[in-house]
């Protein structure tokens, strides 16, 4: 059996020096870095789960999300946020936020979505 080069010693050398608190803000600033995309890419994008998730805050039923999410998805709007679209909707048109989803799903709000997110 072949054995293992272990360069542990020569890796650590720039942690020996370090307290306890130097250990644990190098530590941290390291978990930030490693995380940071992740933030970045949570903030610029979406997935149908989420907005249905969104929209189910709002007061939808699951039935109901799904067929917003789902009419949302087909022109592209997603990206835009359910919730936002369907806020949009129902302070344009002066109705509830649930008639604003149902607006959306029978396709009356979307020309107006698509012309404000253009």
């Amino acid at each position: 059996m072949k054995e293992r080069k272990d360069d542990y010693l020569s890796r650590r050398d720039h942690l020996r020096d370090m307290s306890d608190k130097e250990l644990k803000e190098y530590f941290f600033n390291l978990v930030d870095k490693m995380v940071d995309p992740l933030i970045e890419l949570s903030y610029e994008n979406t997935t149908k789960s989420i907005e249905r998730s969104v929209l189910l805050r709002m007061g939808f039923s699951s039935l109901q999300a799904k067929d917003v999410v789902d009419k949302l998805n087909e022109y592209n709007l997603l990206r835009k946020g359910s919730g936002h679209c369907v806020y949009k909707v129902a302070k344009k048109f002066k109705i509830s936020l649930l008639n604003a989803g149902k607006k959306i799903v029978e396709e009356d709000g979307i020309d107006y979505l698509v012309e404000v997110f253009s």
